[in-house]
């Protein structure tokens, strides 16, 4: 493993499947580093392989080639250190909405009394807001953001050193999903804990990420680029927009979405080798770019920010 300092590194990832066509390769010479309390959100269209990536942080998958680490270890299988919440809730429907966060914590920590386990699971619903006669309902019983919300409290509630969050709200009408993303940011802002978020909404990405890791389309999809979102915290959506850095930055992920991810993706038939093609192949690690469009644009001068505001 490569000296680098960071909580979470891949290393050169690979993820091919066989298909009746042959070799189907997802994504390669993937590498990316994450700070331990960092809130991460990774972008791309889909086949790009976010999910896949993932599901291999999780240990749900394992990649085709290249090395995944987590605090100096190589992360092999699925542990109760790394927690998940996913687009379709994934509760134990038979269970109450306590009773799954509590199922999970005694699994967490098995030596903790029954009291324990209890107040524990308890205070995490307070944090989603779900203390008032919900937390007796089985999951048929709760509107989907409910559920959602149950989902996440059972997430943080066994204290992962690590959270994915595989498009979580994704299901969700807008009035609801700003609800649950103020939850998320609040219970965030407590823990700090480090996550790594799967989202196609760039407001989303904006509001809730210290930085934006954007996907080139797939397949032979890489990161292309990773975006700083230097934008004060606590962030608030009603306030957000008013952010000298917001339209920059928006700007710059709609680019990348709509033209960019294309005319940036590669394949095994590509004659013109970039620098830092040749690097992947001969082994080394190359980190996706690292761009601050909020810093960046702040020599802009006010017409030229009021025109990149009226554009979208």
């Amino acid at each position: 493993m490569t000296d680098y300092n960071f909580f979470v590194e891949a290393e050169n990832l690979k993820r091919s499947f066989s298909t009746r066509q042959g070799e189907l390769t997802v994504f390669e010479n993937l590498n990316f580093g994450m700070e331990k309390g960092e809130f991460v959100c990774i972008i791309g269209h889909s086949g790009c392989g976010k999910s896949t990536i993932l599901n291999i942080l999780a240990g749900l998958d394992s990649a085709s080639d290249g090395l995944l680490f987590m605090g100096g270890r190589e992360i092999g299988g699925p542990a109760l250190e790394r927690g998940v919440v996913f687009q379709n809730y994934s509760l134990l429907p038979w269970m109450t909405a306590l009773k799954n966060i509590t199922f999970a914590v005694r699994s967490r920590w098995p030596a903790w009394s029954k009291k324990q386990i209890r107040e524990h699971g308890y205070k995490y619903l307070e944090m989603v807001g779900l203390t008032d006669g919900a937390e007796h309902r089985k999951p048929e019983e709760l509107s989907g953001g409910m559920r959602q919300r149950v989902s996440i409290a059972r997430a943080f509630a066994i204290e992962p050193k690590l959270l994915l969050l595989d498009e979580p709200f994704g299901a969700l009408d807008a009035l609801t999903r700003g609800n649950i993303q103020d939850e998320l940011l609040k219970i965030w802002e407590e823990t700090h804990q480090t996550v790594f978020m799967i989202t196609h909404d760039v407001d989303e990405a904006i509001l809730l990420a210290d930085r934006i890791m954007l996907m080139t389309n797939g397949p032979y999809a890489r990161i292309a680029e990773s975006v700083r979102v230097d934008i004060p915290r606590p962030r608030d959506r009603t306030r957000i927009i008013h952010e000298p850095g917001y339209y920059p930055i928006r700007n710059h992920l709609v680019d990348f979405l709509v033209k960019r991810s294309k005319e940036l993706a590669g394949g095994p038939a590509d004659s013109a080798e970039t620098p830092g093609d040749a690097a992947a192949n001969a082994g080394q690690r190359v980190f996706p770019v690292e761009v601050n469009p909020a810093r960046d644009s702040r020599g802009m001068d006010d017409a030229t920010i009021l025109k990149a505001v009226e554009s979208h």
